[in-house]
């Protein structure tokens, strides 16, 4: 159910690499997580709840089925990212852990390592010298860490937090179908669900465009129409099965 969710979060965790995780592309990175946590958890408890209310009409029946896709979707997302996360921070750990080793058995050949990388990224000789020499007499660990990775060896990928955003984010997005097909009156509870669950798709597609710099018109159609079909496929299963069963 939400394992379109998982790539996409894994995809963004791991693009952290290309900052520190203070940095403000790494929150933009974590936000842009979140936007698409909370659309993963609209558009599969919406799939759940009208395809029930397809079949049914008794809104106990159609809460429960609400309930529990929300909190299956939820764990199911956040154990997704923590363990994808936590992979993460064992690869970052292991090449932290490598040049420590590098710096306590051979410093020179790493400093030279580090002049390189400097040199690679535009400075000349002798200002990439220079600077890997400062470098190194200041914190050598970080420096080689964040340059030749892009990680801060102090503060790593934390996977708990990872997790507990995915949890957070899938949780607040499965609300809104969930409320909105329970609360509505029987006759416009379809059609009121449905459209809630557009608009708020709407605006995740416009968010994530926005974080992302692509398009924002052709995000929002996308989520859009994956979540329009989404619905209409799981009612007109819904109103299958409830037809059979009449």
């Amino acid at each position: 159910m939400a394992q379109s969710g998982h790539d996409d979060h894994d995809h963004d965790s791991g693009a952290h690499n290309g900052g520190g995780p203070g940095s403000i592309g790494s929150r933009l990175n974590w936000l842009r997580a979140g936007v698409l946590g909370a659309n993963d958890g609209i558009v599969s408890v919406a799939g759940i709840v009208i395809g029930v209310a397809g079949a049914t009409a008794d809104r106990s029946t159609i809460l429960v089925s609400g309930v529990a896709g929300l909190v299956a979707g939820a764990f199911s997302m956040a154990g997704g990212e923590y363990t994808s996360v936590s992979t993460q921070r064992d690869t970052e750990s292991s090449l932290v852990e490598a040049e420590k080793r590098e710096l306590d058995e051979n410093p020179e050949e790493a400093e030279d390592e580090l002049a390189t990388s400097l040199r690679d990224r535009g400075l000349t000789e002798d200002t990439a010298r220079n600077a890997a020499r400062e470098l190194s007499r200041r914190n050598p660990l970080r420096a080689h860490a964040v340059v030749e990775y892009g990680l801060d060896p102090d503060d790593l990928t934390n996977p708990w937090h990872a997790a507990i955003s995915s949890f957070l984010a899938f949780t607040c997005g499965a609300l809104l179908p969930l409320l909105a097909i329970t609360l509505l009156p029987e006759g416009i509870r379809v059609i009121g669900c449905a459209v809630a669950v557009i608009a708020a798709l709407a605006l995740t597609g416009f968010t994530s465009a926005r974080l992302g710099g692509a398009p924002k018109g052709r995000a929002m159609l996308r989520v859009m129409a994956v979540g329009a079909l989404t619905m209409v496929a799981t009612y007109v299963i819904g109103s299958a099965f409830g037809v059979a069963t009449a």
